[in-house]
């Protein structure tokens, strides 16, 4: 081999080890480019995402600084007489109030005379406090209902003085107030924002004043959006969860963005747990603020419905192609929905030309409509959608309602693979448990924790009183409509319960046949 082929070789096998050499470099430093498969699977890593996005720690002093002197303290007097024979204490229970909100005050128990018979009625008042915030120069200050409720007087604590306040309006069903003070100044007062344009893991803040101790700020993040919690009217709760602290005081406080803006109100806490706290969407506020300024209630349209949200499987047993849309779990009797032939079963796909993805929409859209107005729903019954015009009139206070209590005897069926037993609606059962002579089904007597049902409410006491949109008269109806379904069909059962004071609370559940 000549001299010169030597030193050809030498260089190619030269040139090959630092190629070698690169790739094994470039690979143990990640440096060298993914296949197609490999970024596939990046994209779909949280993790890298996340990465892409970090966050530093914000400080909050500036945005306490410059919000602090529109929050306010509030004191509300209750002046009460004690009724004779009255004592401290109570049933045992847990109070729902307490359990979101704190331990109310408690009244001294009557006085006695020393013979041991008790004084005539004295007056007796109670403090309640919460927080609130100026939302404009003229003194508008908003906080919670629940805070003033029942007040005998109202005063607004600001800087270093208190001044009366007026009640401008009140809605119970939001727990929102409207309180009017006259400083004799222009005040510094809080924007309103978008709760909606709010993400989880957003920074907020809250200021208030729990336990009395003023001006407390606690920061956090939005925990999650739309809780319901049972403590008011349900059709309008929509919370904003937050582990930013609240406390027995900070009610009526607002929840700040980093851009100074209130996006919520501090509400209620969850008494037994911590970081764990709710407040009221400040578009909530925005949508009733025109009228608790000027007409200081709040009238609302009203359809006179039962609804819920549909789920994947409620979706393929009415056969729609998503879960958008509200399904009618109950009319009310003469109601303006069951004016317009409004039915249970049917899903309300639309109002005005604006689509229902959920409940929310709905409930939202009537009721800034008002009483009097006229809608136009688009509702799926039986495959096939049509319009129905509905009039809408004044949205009543909802009441407590109390729970079941129907306690089924004698003998029935039962289907294994649905795990219950039923029987028909006799007389003694009718006349026993208060139930309406207009409502037939076969009612349920034992519902096995592993049923189907049991995860959708169905419980002893429930009344079945439709299979797939058919009248269930008695047993017989009832098992056959569960026989004639075919295998991976889909069953949906109109169900009910009687309530103590004959109340009905309707509902579907829906199960796939095995």
């Amino acid at each position: 081999m000549s001299t010169l082929s030597k030193r050809n070789l030498a260089t190619f096998l030269l040139v090959l080890g630092a190629v070698i050499f690169g790739m094994v470099l470039a690979g143990g430093l990640q440096l060298t480019v993914p296949g197609s498969a490999d970024q596939e699977t990046g994209n779909l890593s949280a993790t890298r995402l996340a990465s892409l996005h970090g966050t530093a720690l914000p400080s909050f002093a500036d945005l306490a600084e410059a919000v602090d002197p529109a929050v306010v303290s509030i004191q509300a007097a209750t002046i009460e007489k004690a009724p004779n024979g009255r004592r401290g204490g109570g049933s045992g229970g847990v109070d729902p109030f307490e359990y979101f909100f704190g331990p109310r005050n408690r009244r001294p128990q009557q006085p006695q005379q020393p013979d041991g018979e008790e004084q005539q009625p004295e007056e007796f008042r109670s403090d309640a406090g919460g927080s609130g915030f100026v939302i404009g120069p003229d003194g508008l200050v908003v906080t919670n209902y629940h805070v003033i409720e029942g007040a005998t007087s109202v005063k607004v604590h600001l800087g270093d003085r208190d001044y009366p306040a007026q009640i401008k309006g009140t809605d119970k069903s939001t727990d929102i107030a409207l309180l009017k003070i006259d400083a004799g100044h222009p005040l510094r007062y809080l924007e309103l924002g978008d709760s909606d344009a709010l993400r989880v893991g957003d920074w907020v803040m809250v200021i208030g004043n729990p336990l009395n101790l003023d001006k407390t700020v606690t920061t956090g993040v939005v925990s999650a959006k739309g809780r319901s919690l049972g403590i008011s009217d349900a059709s309008f709760e929509n919370f904003i969860q937050t582990d930013a602290a609240i406390n027995f005081g900070n009610s009526g406080g607002p929840l700040i963005n980093m851009n100074g803006q209130v996006v919520a109100i501090a509400t209620a806490i969850n008494w037994g747990a911590e970081n764990i706290g709710f407040a009221v969407p400040v578009n909530t506020l925005k949508e009733i603020l025109p009228q608790l300024r000027d007409r200081g209630k709040v009238s609302r349209g009203y359809l006179g419905i039962g609804i819920r949200n549909l789920d994947y499987t409620q979706a393929q047993a009415w056969g729609l192609p998503d879960t958008d849309g509200a399904l009618v779990q109950s009319v009310e009797e003469n109601a303006p929905a069951k004016d317009a032939g409004i039915q249970h079963g049917d899903v309300i796909l639309a109002v005005d030309g604006h689509k229902i993805k959920t409940t929310r929409d709905l409930i939202n859209y009537v009721s800034s409509q008002g009483p009097n107005a006229t809608v136009t729903l688009e509702v799926f019954r039986d495959g096939r959608t049509s319009q129905r015009k509905v009039k809408l009139r004044e949205r009543p206070v909802q009441g407590d309602e109390e729970a079941s209590n129907i306690k089924p005897d004698g003998g029935g069926g039962s289907i294994e693979w649905l795990g219950i037993q039923y029987q028909d609606l006799n007389g003694s059962l009718r006349e026993g448990h208060g139930i309406p002579a207009d409502v037939d089904g076969v009612i349920v007597t034992s519902v096995a924790p592993t049923s189907p049902l049991y995860d959708q409410f169905v419980r002893p006491g429930s009344i079945i009183s439709e299979v797939n949109g058919q009248p269930i008269k008695g047993v017989d109806d009832f098992e056959k409509a569960i026989k004639g379904a075919k295998s991976g069909s889909y069953l949906r059962f109109y169900a009910m319960q009687i309530g103590q004071r004959g109340e009905r609370q309707p509902f579907f559940a829906v199960v796939q046949a095995p």
